[in-house]
């Protein structure tokens, strides 16, 4: 098997917008590229638009007029695959179907080389199960890009079970001279990025499903917490359609694990054709005038002279309460041997979620959300107890704009909005981890180069503490009582890990 791909040439079997951006990209790192579709003329068409959108970079001053054309050059559709017989490296860009890919493989492995290295662009079907029947299935790897090709850095190298390690580190090295960031994956159901991002769209869609808050509550939360969109309108840009499949073929490729199991309210949005931005309507209306849904403003209480203040516990959140009442020169008590983290106010209570519904902790109780981002935007949910009185349902989103936040209310819901996420993300890695899919620092690099994720999950978990995560999850696991958030074990053991590291 050949030790680099540097000079190969490069086959791109299928033009459309991830074929093309593919064979751009090898184009600008210097191969020669061969751009092929099985539909009449698509290959010459994707070229011509290619050619269009150089020229444009080119207008712009973001590429040199002599870059654009020497990438064209270097790109020549072909109308069979015949054309294609001397080159090293072939990636497979047509549609997501099992069947299709492993007949087109087998049909090249009469076409190309012994050593050419194949690659399938793949981003849920097992790189094993489209290696089998193939006469030297060990150097079929999967190469996963991201939309759009020409600026997402990332790129998921997959082994499958016969996958040669050499292939792979190839197309790992190939990747970083294509100018991405490359990660070491094992074929497992959504890889890395699919597979860790479930949560993301799965814990909003049960708070919907709870009616514990309308979409642009839910989405003003995360995006508060650094996403740079919430859930529903990244759902409704990627199309409920798209999503829901991705999450139906996880659910199925993991034997119907129900923490993968597809949400009820995304399947009637897709049944009543309400897809997002493609067609108009998802969970919001993207009708020409319509404007999108205010949220509620909430005034800052006038500090008291009279009422005994208390700080509980330590950690940022505290650090950052004292910090606020410091500032504004407001007399209080720090309790810091406390085991929750808030504010107390005459016996009523303020509370750092610690995954618990403010009804379990008591009468005169509100819990508010993780807040993730303190430099950025202060959004954040809080919910009272069932139990609480009318005077301090009012009264305690108005601390909460004291201390700097712009709370929104939403449902008494165990761990609120960005700690359940945030919570259900890391555990899905630590999983990921534990099987053996990915390393920690490769799980970090996909989220945050593949979907954007302000942090890795590890990075989160590391600011947050394990034994908080944990109280997370084992409150949601005890709230729904299923197995939808059972804890991975590899997190349950992280502790002793730590221990046993210093």
């Amino acid at each position: 098997m050949t030790q680099t791909l540097k000079d190969a040439s490069v086959l791109v079997v299928g033009a459309g917008i991830m074929g093309a951006g593919i064979a751009q990209v090898a184009a600008q790192a210097g191969h020669s590229v061969r751009l092929f579709d099985t539909r009449e003329g698509a290959a010459a068409q994707a070229k011509d638009k290619l050619t269009q959108t150089l020229q444009g970079l080119a207008a712009k001053g973001k590429l040199s007029a002599e870059a654009a054309e020497q990438t064209l050059s270097r790109i020549i559709a072909i109308t069979t695959l015949e054309e294609a017989t001397g080159v090293g490296l072939v990636v497979e860009a047509i549609v997501e179907k099992l069947d299709a890919k492993r007949g087109l493989f087998q049909q090249l492995e009469a076409i190309v080389a012994a050593d050419c290295v194949l690659a399938t662009n793949t981003s849920s079907i097992s790189v094993t199960a489209i290696a089998n029947g193939l006469q030297h299935p060990q150097r079929l790897v999967g190469m996963h890009f991201f939309n759009p090709v020409p600026l997402m850095k990332l790129v998921e190298v997959v082994s499958g079970l016969q996958t040669d390690a050499a292939v792979a580190t190839v197309i790992f090295d190939l990747s970083k001279d294509w100018g991405k960031v490359p990660v070491y994956a094992r074929s497992t159901p959504g890889f890395i990025v699919n597979r860790i991002a479930r949560p993301y769209y799965a814990e909003t869609l049960a708070l919907l499903q709870e009616q514990a808050a309308k979409p642009a509550v839910l989405d003003a939360c995360l995006r508060a917490a650094g996403f740079r969109m919430g859930p529903c309108e990244l759902m409704d840009l990627i199309g409920h359609d798209t999503n829901f499949s991705v999450t139906q073929s996880v659910f199925e490729a993991n034997f119907y694990d129900k923490r993968f199991v597809p949400s009820l309210v995304q399947r009637e949005l897709v049944d009543g054709g309400l897809l997002g931005r493609k067609s108009g309507r998802g969970f919001y209306d993207y009708a020409e005038g319509v404007s999108t849904p205010e949220l509620e403003a909430v005034q800052p209480v006038e500090l008291p002279t009279a009422q005994l203040l208390r700080v509980h516990g330590q950690g940022p959140v505290a650090d950052r309460l004292v910090a606020t009442l410091l500032q504004a020169k407001q007399a209080f008590l720090r309790v810091p041997s406390s085991d929750w983290v808030g504010l107390c106010v005459e016996g009523a209570q303020l509370r750092l979620t610690d995954g618990r519904t403010a009804s379990q902790l008591g009468v005169e109780v509100a819990v508010f959300d993780l807040p993730l981002n303190p430099a950025a935007d202060a959004t954040l949910a809080w919910a009272p107890s069932l139990r609480a009185s009318p005077a301090w349902r009012r009264a305690a989103p108005r601390w909460l704009a004291t201390l700097g936040f712009k709370p929104l209310r939403v449902a008494d819901t165990p761990a609120l909005v960005v700690a359940r996420t945030l919570a259900m993300l890391i555990n899905e890695a630590a999983d990921a981890v534990q099987q053996g899919v990915c390393t920690q620092d490769g799980a970090d690099a996909a989220m945050k180069l593949g979907v954007n994720y302000p942090a890795g999950p590890f990075e989160w978990l590391a600011q947050w503490s394990t034994p908080a995560v944990l109280g997370v999850l084992d409150a949601l696991d005890t709230h729904y009582r299923g197995e939808r958030y059972r804890v991975s074990p590899w997190l349950r053991q992280r502790p002793w890990m730590d221990m046993e590291s210093t």
